[in-house]
Parts: structure tokens; C-alpha cells; sequence
């Protein structure tokens, strides 16, 4: 039930995006500049490493399920597909913004005056990055009901 796998890694990565933007942003937010770039310096990787294949598996999932829903004519395509646009906006805010940004947290080209504004600047744009992924969560969840209202009200 490859639908299945598809709302728990869409919801898996949504929550994840969450927990960054409701924990690592004030966290970022409480340390000292200095402090700050040498954590990131630090763990940067960690953080590509774990967030990048939960967003790649998202959009890889959703389209899959787009696929098969329209190949079979299945109520719920048209969410599948919104599902995984949405999971490729998310990726491309990476390209949009978030490379450069992170770069500059990574380089310490960002000046330590600046860092509280680049921090919130970044913070805003992943809560926009989170309510993408909570709308893609919610158009998986969407799909896969409309699936099962359908069967349940076709029966006699």
C-alpha cells in the first residue's frame, strides 16, 4: 500500500521541518555568534544528511502515488499530484534560498551583527517551507480518504 507509505513519509518529513523551525531556529536564536557558526559549522552535514532524503523521498513517494492514481483512475489523483508539487516547492526553497543561506552560516560570511537578522530571515522561510509540507501532508491524507469515502459509498 504504497499510498500508506506515502501520507507517513509526507507527515515524517512535514513534522521534521516542524521540529527545525520550533526548535533549532530559537536555539540558533539563544547562542552567541561565535557559538553559533562553530554548531553549524559542526553540524551542518548532520543536517543534510537527515533532512535531504526525507524531502527527496517525499516527492519521489508522492509522485509515485500520483502516477498509479491517475493510471488507474483512482479517486484522489489530482491530491496525489498536488501532494507532490508541493513536495517540490519545498525542495526548491533549498535553491531559492536556503543554499546561499546556509553557505553563509557554513563560510561565516555573515558579519556577527547580521546573524540575528539572517537567523530570523531563515526562520520565516522555513516556517513557509513547513506550511508547504503540512499542505503536501494534508493533500496525501486528502487522497487517501477520498479513496476510502468512495469505496465506502459504493457499497450497498
Amino acid at each position: 500500500m504504497v499510498s500508506v507509505l506515502g501520507v507517513l513519509v509526507l507527515g515524517l518529513t512535514a513534522g521534521a521541518m516542524l521540529a527545525e523551525a520550533a526548535i533549532l531556529v530559537p536555539y540558533w536564536q539563544s547562542l552567541a555568534a561565535a557559538d553559533f557558526f562553530d554548531w553549524y559549522a559542526a553540524n551542518a552535514s548532520l543536517l543534510v544528511d537527515f533532512y535531504s532524503p526525507l524531502e527527496i523521498a517525499s516527492v519521489l513517494v508522492a509522485l509515485v502515488c500520483a502516477v498509479l492514481y491517475s493510471a488507474q483512475s483512482r479517486p484522489g489523483a489530482r491530491l496525489w499530484w498536488i501532494a507532490a508539487i508541493l513536495s517540490i516547492l519545498v525542495i526548491a526553497t533549498f535553491f531559492l534560498y536556503f543554499k546561499d543561506a546556509n553557505a553563509g552560516f557554513l563560510n561565516r560570511t555573515i558579519a556577527d551583527d547580521s546573524l540575528a537578522g539572517a537567523l530570523a530571515t531563515w526562520g520565516t522561510w522555513q516556517w513557509a517551507r513547513v506550511g508547504v509540507g503540512c499542505a503536501a501532508f494534508a493533500a496525501a491524507v486528502l487522497a487517501v480518504r477520498s479513496e476510502t469515502s468512495h469505496a465506502s459509498s459504493a457499497q450497498p
